[in-house]
């Protein structure tokens, strides 16, 4: 396996402005391209911005939308993970992460999980994706992608890296909360990302590739602090936060190798044994079988007893 160069394009989009997010995107695929870099990366909704709730439908795109083909048309001899609105052919809008490779859209993954908690209402103006796929890469191994609070639940990166990902690459814009001075870098966001970011490389011996935007979208700050972590979970490399740029990093692919020989978790997991186990709680669940673990008297799908 060759080095590969990583350019981690940490931007502050224009709220709404696909067109000079499209222009800004083509400027720093083609400077990627002359710093040598194999894979460049931008965080989610790069090219829209976040905070677009009803203007959504406006800056969406069909996957044969021109804007979105000239993109891909740029990315010869070069890889690009883009974020945008995709537009279903049924009119559902959706958070989309797209691998372009030597012209084409090689892969779409539409962000599964959809925030609804504290500051984040995003059920209500997109539908959550339903599939979960490694793609195999122009760079020699498996991708998979995932768009931010994807990555806030356990299943998504083991699923990727079952599926033959040995590059995992989630973007994001997270915005900044918990300011504390006990926080390691003084943001609790920033802490509790750095932590998902190196278990998850460490328990699936993969290449991690977290790309966060920066800038402000109305009364959302946005931190940055991209990384690249190693599949031992040791980082590589980290931006700086809040600072705008494009970021390189070289990272040598044979370390997956090398760390999935010595520590071979993935070769030992038990899909069939976890697979059963989601069958039978799914199924407790929906009232279909007795809970074995709920309190005795508990009606179907409940897991206390129901006050008579």
């Amino acid at each position: 396996m060759q080095p590969l160069r990583i350019a981690l394009a940490q931007v502050a989009p224009r709220l709404g402005d696909l067109d000079a997010n499209l222009a800004r995107h083509h400027e720093l695929i083609a400077e990627s391209r002359a710093g040598g870099a194999g894979l460049v990366v931008f965080p989610e909704l790069g090219l829209t911005g976040y905070l677009l709730q009803d203007l959504a439908a406006e800056v969406a795109m069909r996957l044969d939308d021109p804007r979105l083909t000239s993109l891909a048309a740029a990315t010869r001899d070069l890889s690009a993970v883009v974020s945008f609105v995709e537009e279903s052919g049924d009119h559902r809008l959706f958070i989309a992460a797209a691998l372009l490779e030597d012209g084409e859209v090689r892969h779409v993954h539409r962000k599964i999980h959809l925030p609804t908690y504290g500051l984040f209402d995003e059920r209500r103006f997109f539908a959550a994706g339903g599939m979960i796929r490694a793609v195999p890469s122009r760079l020699g191994v498996g991708v998979g992608l995932a768009v931010c609070e994807d990555f806030w639940h356990l299943s998504t990166a083991q699923l990727l890296a079952m599926d033959g990902a040995q590059i995992l690459v989630n973007v994001s814009s997270s915005p900044g909360r918990d300011l504390a001075r006990t926080h390691e870098v003084g943001l609790g966001t920033a802490g509790s990302w750095r932590g998902l970011m190196r278990t998850y490389a460490q328990l699936t011996t993969s290449f991690v590739v977290f790309c966060n935007r920066v800038g402000v979208d109305e009364s959302l700050s946005f931190w940055g602090g991209s990384e690249v972590i190693g599949p031992t979970g040791a980082p590589v490399f980290g931006a700086p936060m809040f600072d705008e740029g494009l970021f390189t990093v070289d990272v040598d692919l044979a370390d997956v190798r090398r760390e999935r020989i010595a520590l071979p978790l993935l070769r030992d997991e038990r899909p069939e044994l976890v697979a059963r186990e989601w069958r039978r709680l799914i199924a407790e669940r929906a009232g279909l079988v007795a809970d074995g673990t709920a309190e005795p008297g508990a009606a179907a799908g409940f897991d206390v007893a129901v006050e008579r």
